[in-house]
């Protein structure tokens, strides 16, 4: 715990007791008298890469049994918060491999989507942030990967895109 404030190992510890390390600002908001205050402290554990930054608001705690802050999630789990639940779905070879149409193992996660393109490194996770329409969006379908829920490309659409890279 070197290197880290009362106020920080109090907010990591509640945190991890929680069990809650994908979290916002709402969730911690309760710690601080001042939002400038809240902003530091982010800043802070954001610097110490005690949290990862997600998206504007959402952050994921790494874990203090991490050694040197090494650590890793599911990455269905972590597209799906980056996108809290919403507008978007997992395809490319990471569904092909979901739904066992191919054994290769995805180096990056391709992640179809209205709101975002480019790319981005996160928890060791590499992912391809692609443009779609809300109407492919619509047709993914929800399932689920240690008890929480995620948006993936259909099966049938999957082994299109299959075909269509061959």
């Amino acid at each position: 715990m070197k290197g880290l404030s009362k106020k920080e190992i109090e907010l990591i510890s509640e945190l991890e007791f929680r069990k809650k390390y994908y979290f916002n600002r709402e969730n911690i908001a309760h710690h601080f008298k001042k939002r400038s205050q809240l902003n530091h402290t982010i800043h802070k554990l954001l610097q110490k890469k005690r949290i990862i930054s997600l998206n504007k608001n959402k952050y994921y705690l790494i874990p203090i049994k991490a050694k040197r802050g090494n650590w890793a999630d599911n990455p269905f789990i972590i597209a799906d918060e980056i996108f809290d639940g919403k507008d978007y779905f997992i395809g490319g070879w990471a569904a092909a491999n979901y739904w066992q149409i191919t054994d290769q193992i995805p180096m990056k996660i391709e992640v179809y989507t209205t709101k975002r393109q480019g790319k981005c490194n996160i928890l060791n996770t590499s992912f391809i942030f692609r443009r779609t329409t809300k109407k492919r969006i619509h047709s993914a379908v929800e399932k689920k990967i240690a008890n929480h829920v995620f948006r993936i490309q259909s099966k049938k659409d999957t082994k299109k895109w299959i075909k269509s890279r061959i």
